[in-house]
């Protein structure tokens, strides 16, 4: 049994966030014990990651954020001090491969757990080089899934669907963000040139956003001549994104050996297209208890325009190397390689903890 009074890590999360779910994953695939690594919520609706004290964690005031002990300090007796593995494209990366070698049948780690804990790393060279290649794609701008999530909508009646259900979150927003700034003018809360400049930033950034959706329930033949072009330019840029996902998909494909990303084992790169896909089968009105063919079929629907993809792995053979039955399944029956990989992720118990709630 590890000592309660030595330091431990702690994740900061936000329960929605797409890339916070890649590290819950990682948790959970390494077998760490509930009592392991501190989880803690940042609630981006009421913009906790903006507040000082966590931009003194994360300046960039993004989540996932992992801070870890220093190895020289995990002794009881003596003051602990910490770093911050921080949410970059790097990062993302780095808070897994973190995760992966703190917890392995070599390391020397304090732990309550006995799960067995499988190395998530590639194994060779060639595999390390396309799993980076599929992480450098999911983190891509042509494929960004935080992007997609604000330009959900190409026309009026997806724009008023969307409206409802984002206005109040960028509302309490801009909410935070002025009480900050205005904290800050009134000596309240005292920060640094820099900060402001970074609160105002983002205010500007979501108030973009916020000026196209607050009129979300309006048709066009109500708005003035501002808001129609804001409009039409949102749905031009909206359309460009969508068509961009195409590209994504057919690059992934490429490099996906199925059922998983790099053959029959998990590894690093499918906690990156796990929570990929989920957000992007969310977005296509998927939820969590659809199987692979459903989501598919939803996503190729919501992209459009006759986007299809490849449908050229066995299903028989999908399942059998995921562990799943394979009875009454037809030798000859194909499906999207995505497909097998989502049927393989979902009877998960990493994915069942944290999909729990449906998709995000």
């Amino acid at each position: 049994m590890s000592d309660p009074q030595l330091p431990k890590a702690s994740l900061y999360v936000y329960k929605r966030s797409i890339w916070s779910a890649v590290p819950l994953l990682a948790l959970e695939e390494k077998g760490y014990g509930p009592d392991e690594v501190i989880i803690k919520q940042v609630d981006l609706s009421e913009g906790d990651n903006f507040t000082p004290s966590y931009l003194r964690v994360n300046h960039n005031g993004t989540v996932p954020t992992l801070v870890v002990p220093l190895s020289t300090t995990l002794d009881p007796e003596i003051e602990s001090r910490y770093k911050a593995i921080r949410d970059t494209k790097a990062c993302h990366v780095a808070i897994v491969e973190f995760l992966d070698k703190s917890r392995s049948p070599q390391s020397h780690t304090h732990t309550t757990s006995a799960a067995p804990a499988p190395v998530l790393a590639p194994a060779t060279i060639a595999f390390v080089t396309a799993s980076n290649k599929v992480i450098e794609l999911l983190h891509s701008d042509a494929g960004n899934p935080n992007e997609l999530m604000w330009l959900n909508a190409r026309d009026d009646s997806e724009l008023a669907e969307l409206s409802a259900q984002f206005v109040p979150f960028l509302t309490s927003k801009i909410r935070a963000l002025d009480e900050l700034i205005e904290g800050n003018k009134n000596a309240e809360v005292k920060v640094s040139e820099k900060t402001v400049l970074f609160w105002e930033n983002k205010r500007l950034a979501t108030m973009a956003i916020l000026d196209v959706l607050k009129d979300g329930a309006k048709g066009s033949q109500e708005l003035d001549a501002s808001a129609q072009l804001k409009r039409d330019e949102y749905f031009k840029a909206a359309r460009s994104a969508w068509f961009n996902v195409r590209d994504v998909f057919m690059q992934l494909h490429k490099e996906m050996i199925g059922p998983y990303v790099l053959g029959d084992q998990l590894s690093v790169a499918d906690l990156h297209l796990a929570a990929w896909l989920a957000r992007l089968a969310m977005l296509s009105g998927a939820t969590a208890s659809d199987d692979g063919n459903t989501i598919v079929r939803k996503i190729e629907a919501h992209v459009g325009n006759g986007f299809g993809l490849p449908k050229d792995f066995s299903v028989a053979e999908a399942r059998r190397r995921s562990g799943l039955p394979t009875l009454n399944i037809p030798p000859n029956e194909r499906q999207s390689r995505f497909a097998a990989f989502w049927d393989a992720m979902k009877e998960r118990s990493s994915w069942k903890k944290v999909y729990a709630d449906d998709l995000h």
